[in-house]
C-alpha cells in the first residue's frame, strides 16, 4: 500500500519509520503554536506541515510517542484519528501535566506516530436486547471487584519486582 505524503511547507520532514517493521510512522515537529481550551488551560499545538492521503477502507491514528514519559505532556484526545477523506495538515495537540515549566518536544523532533490501520466496514444495527455474556454490563475496574467474574480464575497479583522489570522491558521497547 502506497501513502501519498504532501509537504505543506519547506520546513515538513518526510516520515520515516526509525526501525523496519515498526507501526508507527515518526511525525516530526516544525512548529508549536498555543491556544487555550474551554477552561482556559494552555494547550500545545505541534505542527508537521505534511498532509496523507489515506486509502478509503484504512484509518490513520496518531499516537503519542513512547518518549511522551521523559516529558511533561499528554496527547488531549489520546489517539487522534484521521479519517480517509481528510486532507488537511496533521497536527497533535498536547497539555501539560505539571503546573511548573514543563519539560516539551521541540520543533525538529519526532512527537508523534501515524499508525495506519485497516477499519471494519460494519452496519448498525437499533437494537432492544443484547446477548448475555460473563461481563454483562461490568465496566470500570469491574474485573478487580469480584473475582467470580473471571470464571473461578484469580488474578494473579503483581510483586513490585515484577512490575519494575516490566516497565523496564516496555521502555526498552519503545
Amino acid at each position: 500500500m502506497t501513502i501519498k505524503i504532501k509537504r505543506l511547507s519547506e520546513e515538513a520532514v518526510f516520515p520515516i519509520r526509525a526501525h523496519k517493521g515498526d507501526a508507527g510512522i515518526d511525525l516530526t515537529c516544525t512548529r508549536i503554536t498555543q491556544e487555550l481550551n474551554e477552561v482556559n488551560q494552555l494547550i500545545l499545538v505541534y505542527h508537521t506541515d505534511i498532509a496523507v492521503e489515506i486509502p478509503e477502507g484504512y484509518v490513520g491514528l496518531l499516537f503519542q510517542r513512547s518518549s511522551v514519559a521523559k516529558k511533561s505532556l499528554t496527547m488531549t484526545n489520546a489517539v487522534g484519528v484521521i479519517d480517509s477523506g481528510y486532507r488537511g495538515e496533521i497536527m497533535g495537540k498536547f497539555r501539560s501535566t505539571t503546573d511548573v515549566v514543563p519539560a516539551i518536544y521541540k520543533p525538529g523532533e519526532r512527537f508523534a506516530q501515524l499508525v495506519i490501520v485497516p477499519i471494519a466496514d460494519v452496519q448498525l444495527e437499533e437494537a432492544t436486547e443484547l446477548s448475555d455474556t460473563d461481563r454483562g454490563e461490568g465496566g470500570f475496574g469491574s474485573s478487580s471487584e469480584d473475582t467470580s467474574a473471571t470464571n473461578g480464575n484469580t488474578p494473579t497479583p503483581v510483586s513490585e519486582e515484577s512490575a519494575a522489570e516490566d516497565s523496564t522491558e516496555s521502555s526498552e521497547q519503545g
